[in-house]
Formats: structure tokens, C-alpha cells, sequence
């Protein structure tokens, strides 16, 4: 993602319905987990990576590019610069990776899988969002860095061939896939942009709704997965 993505990604994160909620199924696959060393791999301004931290979790946060890493050491945000497909820590040396929305920007997504289950520690997790359904496809993923969307088979297909468990997929913003992909039809640019009040609240409440609702297995805008390495 370059820099001025970066930027302001960070600048909306603390506020935006999106990741507000991203931040919340983040702190909801942590609960009943011990906290230990952990890592959030493309973690841009750090958001998630406070989330581990106010959670009593070790953790630091990985940025490849140079703005990432600047702004989370601005915030006081424990960070490694390195690339995801070459993390720079030892093997079996984390409790937990969190990947939310990184692998998609990624050409050889399978040699960053493969460093993640390398890295884990035996009965590690990994927490791992990505876009998904290539239908979907637009003028948004080309203006944040995205490679490709995935087919539920296919980022599973990935998990298992690097001999992680998968434990639990679902989808998330199902609600808002007919409103999403009737805006990608049309979209020039990235949707990364600050919502009026009204309506931020409005889609927060939707987005957040489905915490509740059996829609996990509908299509949806991203999936999310829980995956371990055997013990």
C-alpha cells in the first residue's frame, strides 16, 4: 500500500465504522485466548495492534514500508520493519499472528503463510482477514495494492497447504454486500474516505448487527478465519 494510503487509513481508523469493527471481531477472537507473544503482520497506523497490547498481549506490530513503521513508533506502537513473506523473527516463537487484510496485497501469499505457521509456536493461532469474491473485483482494490480476492476454497486451500487447522471461517459485511457492489460498479478510486456522522453510525450499527445474526455463511464482502498449528 503506498504511503499516502498508509496515512490516511491511520487518520480515519480511530473513527471508522469500519474499523472500529474490524477492531471489535479482532478483541472477540482473542477472548478466552492466554495472552503471549504476538504479531500483527501489515499492521499500517496499528490499530489492531493496541487491541493485543490492551489486551495484555506481547505483541509488536510489522510494516514493510517506511510510513507504517513511522507511524506506529509515532504512537508509541512496538514495531518491526520487515517483509511478511521473510518475517524477521525466529521459528516457533509466537503465540498468536494476526493478518487482517495483508495476504491479498501480497504476490506469494503462500511463502507468507508458510513463515506464519514456520513462526508459530505448536497450538499457535492465526487470525487472518482477507476481501474475497473476485466478483467484486474494482477500481478500489487496484488503488489500495490488492493482487487478487479470494473464493472461500481458495484461502482455505492456502491455510491447509501450509499445515495449519483451520477451526472456523465466516464471512463478515453481509449486510452490505448489495450496497458494496453496487458502488464498485461505479467506483473510481479507493472507498477509504470519512463518512458524515449520521451515516458512519449508521453503517457501524449495520456492520456490527451481524455479531448476532447467522449470516456467516452467506456471501459476504471479506472473510475471516481462525486457523492453528497443531500441537
Amino acid at each position: 500500500m503506498e504511503g499516502h494510503e498508509v496515512r490516511k487509513l491511520t487518520e480515519l481508523e480511530d473513527t471508522h465504522w469500519w474499523y472500529r469493527e474490524r477492531r471489535n471481531l479482532l478483541s472477540r477472537a482473542l477472548s478466552g485466548m492466554r495472552p503471549g507473544r504476538a504479531l500483527d503482520v501489515g499492521a499500517a497506523g496499528g490499530g489492531n495492534t493496541r487491541v493485543l497490547l490492551r489486551r495484555g498481549w506481547q505483541a509488536a506490530a510489522l510494516e514493510y514500508g517506511k510510513d507504517g513503521s513511522a507511524v506506529c513508533a509515532d504512537r508509541g506502537i512496538p514495531v518491526l520493519r520487515g517483509d511478511a513473506t521473510r518475517l524477521p523473527v525466529g521459528p516457533r516463537s509466537l503465540d498468536l499472528v494476526v493478518a487482517f487484510d495483508v495476504l491479498e496485497h501480497l504476490e506469494d501469499d503462500a511463502a507468507a503463510v508458510t513463515g506464519i505457521f514456520r513462526a508459530l509456536r505448536p497450538g499457535g493461532t492465526f487470525l487472518v482477514a482477507v476481501p474475497c469474491d473476485p466478483r467484486l473485483w474494482s477500481a478500489h482494490d487496484v488503488a489500495v495494492g490488492h493482487v487478487r480476492r479470494y473464493t472461500r476454497p481458495e484461502l482455505l486451500d492456502l491455510l491447509t497447504g501450509a499445515g495449519l487447522v483451520v477451526e472456523d471461517v465466516r464471512s463478515w459485511m453481509v449486510l452490505l454486500r448489495p450496497a458494496v457492489a453496487l458502488r464498485r460498479q461505479s467506483s473510481a478510486g479507493s472507498d477509504l474516505e470519512e463518512s458524515s456522522g449520521w451515516l458512519n453510525a449508521l453503517l457501524f450499527a449495520l456492520v456490527a448487527a451481524e455479531r448476532w445474526l447467522p449470516v456467516g455463511r452467506l456471501p459476504g464482502v471479506s472473510l475471516l478465519v481462525r486457523a492453528r498449528k497443531p500441537s
